[in-house]
């Protein structure tokens, strides 16, 4: 299975401490200092959903969210552009866009602090139902290739993978590393190769 529209989402420590609306300005000065490859266009405010997509910078390629979807907030990038090269390659871009994302939250320093990645919680979806229709078919084609990257991304720590049953939702994955990472370790794994 040819692999695209890769969602990562990193959950977040302390996610009764998140002010999403100061994620507002923080979205707007990353548009206007264009501070990713992707093209950034806007934003859209969903603070007002329950267990919704938050605050969204809408992108050509790709939009990131801070989201509490399924009431679990994390950060979430949603690759929407196709992308050339293996599964390997898109998993690792999607999670390698997320992690950079989460970076610059983390240093922000009108968040003051309050903005930080659990370190061993990693959701992964793939945004399109055509493609990837949540049954067990589609978890048999890409066991392997999840199995693969969140032994690259997780290196040296044992996970769990668990998937999502419900056949109304995104196909998707959670994992849960049984240590505690650092975004820029995952970032090493991620260049290790």
């Amino acid at each position: 299975m040819d692999l695209q529209h890769v969602n990562v989402k990193l959950l977040l420590d302390h996610p009764a401490d998140a002010d999403l609306e100061l994620l507002i300005p923080i979205f707007h000065s990353w548009i206007q200092g264009e501070v990713f490859d992707e093209l950034l266009l806007d934003i859209a405010d969903y603070r007002h959903v329950p267990a919704g997509p938050g605050v969204v910078l809408i992108g050509y390629q790709a939009d990131y969210s801070v989201d509490n979807a399924n009431e679990r907030l994390g950060l979430r990038y949603n690759r929407k552009a196709v992308l050339d090269g293996s599964n390997q390659d898109r998993l690792a871009q999607a999670a390698r866009a997320a992690l950079h994302a989460c970076q610059r939250l983390t240093a922000e320093p009108s968040l003051g602090g309050k903005c930080h990645f659990n370190g061993h919680d990693v959701e992964l979806f793939i945004n399109d139902r055509l493609l990837a229709p949540n049954r067990e078919a589609t978890r048999d084609a890409v066991e392997q290739d999840f199995q693969i990257f969140f032994e690259r991304l997780f290196r040296g720590s044992e996970f769990s993978l668990t998937y999502e049953s419900d056949p109304r939702r995104l196909f998707g994955v959670s994992a849960k590393a049984s240590r505690s990472f650092s975004v820029e370790d995952l970032l090493a794994n991620l260049a290790e190769g």
